[in-house]
């Protein structure tokens, strides 16, 4: 259970990136088949779960940021 807690926000973010990336391909998309990203559902998903990953992994509360002086 810890470990759902622990990346909980950063596996909310892959799956919403995920749902997104499926629904521009499948709404928005590119019909000619020339867009290495929108044409192909697989790759729009990766690449915006991807994006939901990292922006999932960026809310971090609790941690302190310690800036070292040099």
């Amino acid at each position: 259970m810890s470990y759902f807690r622990q990346y909980f926000w950063r596996i909310v973010g892959a799956l919403l990136g995920v749902l997104g990336g499926f629904l521009y391909w499948r709404f928005i998309g590119c019909s000619s088949g020339s867009c290495p990203i929108t044409s192909n559902p697989y790759m729009s998903m990766f690449w915006f779960g991807l994006i939901g990953l990292l922006l999932g992994s960026s809310n971090k509360k609790g941690e302190k940021r310690v800036d070292r002086q040099e």
